[in-house]
């Protein structure tokens, strides 16, 4: 019998790339959005076979009457308090009333375990419902993935292809880990209809240093490239600070200095993986950074 997936989220980048990946694993799935909803989007998802719910998502009864009977409710939800924590609370308590056993929250993200509090303002966030989470009656499991892939090539500044440098905070040595969105959104679809996952999986399609980057565009570009390090780690943070005291832009999800707080908690090392669960689904193919920058048709030259 096929296994009913509720996925909450799932308009969004991420969340359409899971509804996806469970579609192509069999898997009976429902989508709950919002009633002010775009028609054209319900519409896609319809086309493809996903069950669509437009209800008031600030109503915990009617989102519960929507996961009766499924076996997860994975989340992919993307903002700020209002959302990763009033929402999802709301959300999950859903899941717990309709009896649902297990449920993934929209976290992929770095591991924000290890790191101090009130140094990334979104990761905050997200172990604010941590502790919420953790005392619902139902088994919750968080993926932890690492910086998104896709942004090397958009908004994450660490590739200056025009200048051909790569930007370094720290050491150029730091290992920082990556994974792209697809391969985030199969390895979900596996944890959704797993029977029995863990507290915490974490995963990387690829692991470089700053130094390993320098050597990669060099190596496809045929042009020399450099480590361009403008400062340490503290000159970071004097940064951060102060771009946030002129422009605290609250509402904004990615301000500036919330860009600069990833790119710092990813320099220091405090967000590197112990342990991999990479081999847990055998099946998976992962995406280096070499192979996501050819796929991408990037203009390397």
């Amino acid at each position: 019998m096929n296994k009913t997936i509720v996925v909450v989220g799932a308009t969004g980048n991420l969340g359409g790339k899971i509804i996806n990946a469970l579609l192509a694993k069999g898997a009976e799935v429902k989508a709950i959005v919002r009633i002010e909803t775009d028609e054209k989007k319900i519409n896609e998802l319809e086309n493809k076979g996903v069950k669509v719910y437009q209800i008031d998502t600030s109503n915990k009864s009617e989102i519960s009457k929507y996961c009766m009977g499924a076996n997860c409710v994975v989340s992919a939800l993307a903002g700020l308090r209002e959302t990763v924590v009033d929402a999802q609370k709301i959300i999950l308590d859903a899941a717990v009333e309709a009896n649902v056993r297990r449920f993934i929250p929209s976290d992929y993200s770095s591991d924000f375990t290890d790191l101090v509090e009130g140094q990334n303002r979104n990761l905050d966030l997200r172990r604010e419902f941590h502790q919420y989470l953790d005392k619902a009656p139902i088994k919750a499991t968080t993926i932890f993935n690492g910086p998104f892939m896709d942004l090397l090539t958009t908004d994450m500044p660490l590739i200056m292809f025009k200048q051909k440098r790569i930007l370094c905070w720290g050491s150029p040595n730091q290992i920082i880990e990556f994974t792209t969105t697809y391969n985030i959104a199969e390895f979900t679809a596996e944890v959704a209809m797993d029977e029995d996952t863990p507290r915490y999986l974490r995963i990387a399609g690829d692991r470089l240093s700053c130094n390993d980057f320098v050597k990669l565009l060099t190596e496809l570009t045929g042009n020399k490239y450099k480590i361009f390090r403008p400062g340490g780690i503290k000159l970071l943070n004097i940064i951060i600070n102060t771009t946030r005291f002129f422009s605290p832009s609250k509402k904004e999800l990615y301000p500036a200095w919330q860009g600069m707080q990833y790119m710092r908690d990813m320099m220091e090392g405090r967000i590197i993986f112990q342990k991999y669960d990479n081999n847990r689904y055998p099946t998976l193919k992962w995406t280096s950074v070499k192979e996501f920058l050819i796929n991408e048709e990037v203009s390397l030259k």
